[in-house]
């Protein structure tokens, strides 16, 4: 019998700048695929063909104890790769005490900074919606998967899907 890996400790870096001890929650990006619908004369059924990445997964979410004016210094950024994040992770085994890494790296602007109520005495958190143009995860130092949405890249498990695509449009 095998125990699975838990989150044990994180860490969240904003442009470099540390979170530890304030990170309350991070939200890392879903992974998906847009497939549609193709029902072609002759088929007694459908598949579905894929047709890239999904329309809702360049979005990470995450929550800080009180206020952050570096948040606040990155809201409107013009650019969709204005600043960039990363999500430390380590896990590890209960039967085995084996631990792994896990980084988690996006550039991208803020969506919405949502300051939550303000009581006092009470717990203050900020949730930030991240929305990303740049990804890239990486377990034990191998990179599994990176996706640059502007740059037309796609690698996964070392292979990049986009890389036919990008040579037959000339790039």
């Amino acid at each position: 019998m095998a125990l699975p890996k838990k989150l044990k400790l994180m860490n969240l870096y904003n442009e470099g700048n540390s979170y530890l001890g304030q990170t309350g929650e991070v939200t890392l990006p879903k992974l998906g695929r847009k497939l549609e619908n193709w029902r072609g004369g002759g088929m007694n059924g459908n598949i579905k063909w894929d047709a890239g990445l999904a329309d809702d997964i360049n979005e990470m979410t995450w929550k800080l104890g009180g206020i952050d004016k570096l948040i606040l210094q990155q809201w409107g950024a013009a650019s969709v790769s204005a600043f960039g994040l990363r999500f430390a992770g380590s896990f590890q085994r209960d039967d085995t005490g084996e631990t792994s890494a896990v980084e988690v790296v996006v550039r991208g602007r803020h969506e919405e900074i949502d300051f939550g109520n303000y009581k006092p005495g009470d717990d203050t958190e900020t949730t930030v919606k991240t929305i990303w143009s740049y990804y890239k995860l990486t377990i034990d130092g191998e990179k599994v998967i990176e996706i640059d949405i502007p740059g037309g890249i796609e690698i996964v498990n070392g292979v990049d899907l986009q890389e036919k695509h990008r040579q037959n449009i000339g790039l």
